[in-house]
């Protein structure tokens, strides 16, 4: 399987709103790239750097149509993150 990133992916930000994910959004703006929905559970209808927030992947990906993710959470959620990710297709 190959993955294949370019100026036109939609990219999704989980942890958006903790320290690390809002500079990380931050700087991935900056460079161009494209970060349509961020997710943090309990944190939706609020926004990061512009970026609207989703309590859950399936909602974002509902609203903003993004074809990459990207996580910034604690270890102890990296595997939630990852399943609800995958979850949501």
């Amino acid at each position: 399987m190959s993955i294949f990133l370019n100026k036109r992916t939609r990219v999704l930000v989980q942890g958006i709103t903790g320290k690390i994910g809002r500079i990380q959004t931050r700087w991935m703006i900056d460079y161009g790239t494209i970060v349509v929905a961020g997710v943090t559970p309990g944190r939706g209808g609020t926004a990061v750097e512009g970026v609207p927030v989703f309590d859950s992947v399936a909602e974002a990906l509902e609203a903003t149509a993004p074809n990459a993710s990207v996580f910034f959470v604690p270890p102890a959620f990296v595997k939630d993150a990852f399943f609800e990710t995958t979850a949501a297709g």
